[in-house]
C-alpha cells in the first residue's frame, strides 16, 4: 500500500500533534516496512528524502495552505496514493471524488467542550474543518473513547464509522534510567532531590495553578515543564507573593531524553487538567514508573487506568490530600508503580501499529 500523510505537524510542531504524527509514522515504518509512507507538508527543511512531498509549481508554492486543503488532491492521484491519512483532524476537500480512501484522526473537540478558551473565529474554522473531515472521511479514528463519544455527540456521526486507536509515546520513556543519569541531570539543571512533576502547556485548561496552591503547605518542591502563556504570569505572581520561589520551578526546553529522565526522577506526576482528548503525559508517567494523580472525570481514568489516584481538579484540599498520600505511603507507591507498568503495556508500539495496519487493510 502507498499511504500518504498530512505531515504538516510532523515537521512543524515540536510537541502535541507533532509528537503524535512522528510516533505513528515511526512505528508504522518499523513494524510494517512493506508499505510505502509518503509525507505531504507545505514546508520542509531538508534534502534528499523522496518520501517527503511539498507543493510544486508557482501557484501551490505561493499558497501552501490552499494546496494542503484542496489542491493536494491532484498530487495524491498523480502519486498513486491508496490511502490518505489526515493526522490532525483535516482531510483535503474533494478527496472523496477520487478512488483514494481516507482516514482522519480526531484528537479532541476542546473548542466545542470549552468554547470560552477559544476566539470565535478559531472555533468557527476548527468546526468547519472537523465537521467536513468526519463527514467525508472513509474512516474516523478517535484517540480515546471519550473523544469518540464527543464526535458522536457534536457531529452526529454513526458510531460504527468511528474506531478508537490509542496513541503511544516516545520510546525514551520506556527505557529505565540509571541513577548516574538522574544525578547528572539534577546537577546540570539544579533540580531538587525530591519533587513532584507536572508537564504540559501552562494554560488555564491544564490547571497547574491548582497544584501550586495544593503544595503550598506541603514540604515538597514542584517542577512544571511546558510552554508558558499569559496564565503563567498569574502563577509566577502568586509564587512571588507567597515566597515560594525556592520550591516551585517553571521550566521548558528539554530534549525528549532529558524530559523522560525527569519523569523517572519525580516522586509523583500530578495532572489536574480540566479536559483532554487523551492525556499523553499520563502515559509517559506510567511508562516512567511514576505514580499518577489526575482528574477523575472524562478521559483521564481511560489513560491512567486503575492504578492512578483520581481527584476533583477544582478541589485543592482533595488534591493536597492525594499528594500527601502518595508521598507518605510507600506500599501504595509501589503498588501504583507495579500496576501501572502492567496497564500501560496496551499502549506499546507493536500493538498500536498492528491496529493501524489492520484498519488500513480494511480500506484497501
Amino acid at each position: 500500500m502507498r499511504i500518504g500523510f498530512d505531515a504538516k505537524r510532523y515537521f512543524l510542531n515540536k510537541s502535541g500533534l507533532g509528537n503524535y504524527s512522528r510516533d505513528l509514522i515511526r512505528i508504522l515504518e518499523t513494524y510494517y516496512p512493506q508499505n510505502e509512507y509518503i509525507k505531504y507538508t507545505p514546508k520542509f527543511i531538508g534534502l534528499g528524502d523522496d518520501t517527503v512531498k511539498t507543493p510544486s509549481g508557482i501557484l501551490a508554492s505561493t499558497f501552501p495552505s490552499l494546496w494542503r486543503n484542496k489542491w493536494i488532491v491532484s498530487d495524491l492521484v498523480k502519486d498513486q496514493i491508496d490511502i490518505y491519512h489526515g493526522l490532525s483532524g483535516e482531510i483535503p476537500v474533494g478527496l472523496d471524488h477520487t478512488n483514494i480512501k481516507s482516514v482522519v484522526t480526531i484528537h479532541d473537540l476542546i473548542f466545542l467542550k470549552l468554547p470560552h478558551l477559544y476566539k470565535p473565529i478559531d472555533r468557527a474554522i476548527y468546526n468547519k474543518k472537523f465537521r467536513y473531515a468526519v463527514n467525508h472521511a472513509d474512516k474516523v479514528v478517535a484517540i480515546s473513547q471519550q473523544t469518540k463519544q464527543d464526535i458522536v455527540e457534536y457531529y452526529n456521526v454513526e458510531d460504527g464509522r468511528i474506531e478508537v486507536i490509542y496513541q503511544g509515546c516516545h520510546p525514551a520513556f520506556k527505557i529505565p534510567k540509571s541513577q548516574e543519569a538522574k544525578d547528572q541531570l539534577r546537577r546540570q539543571y539544579n533540580l531538587p532531590q525530591n519533587f513532584i512533576l507536572n508537564v504540559g502547556s501552562i494554560e488555564p485548561r491544564k490547571n497547574a495553578f491548582q497544584i501550586v496552591k495544593a503544595i503550598e503547605t506541603l514540604d515538597i518542591p514542584l517542577i512544571v515543564i511546558g510552554k508558558e502563556t499569559k496564565y503563567s504570569d498569574s502563577i509566577k505572581k502568586y509564587i512571588e507573593e507567597r515566597g515560594l520561589q525556592g520550591r516551585i520551578q517553571l521550566l521548558q526546553g528539554f530534549t525528549m531524553e532529558e524530559l523522560s529522565t525527569i519523569y523517572a526522577m519525580a516522586e509523583a506526576f500530578v495532572y489536574p487538567s480540566m479536559y483532554e482528548g487523551f492525556g499523553i503525559p499520563i502515559i509517559e508517567a506510567l511508562y516512567s514508573g511514576t505514580p499518577v494523580i489526575t482528574t477523575r472525570s472524562g478521559v483521564f481514568p481511560e489513560a491512567g487506568g486503575p492504578s492512578s489516584l483520581y481527584v476533583d481538579p477544582q478541589n485543592i484540599e482533595e488534591l493536597r490530600h492525594a499528594i500527601e498520600k502518595v508521598l507518605q505511603d510507600s506500599s501504595l507507591r509501589q503498588k501504583m508503580i507495579h500496576d501501572a507498568l502492567e496497564y500501560v503495556q496496551q499502549f506499546n508500539d507493536d500493538k498500536i501499529a498492528a491496529q493501524w495496519n489492520a484498519l488500513y487493510h480494511t480500506l484497501s
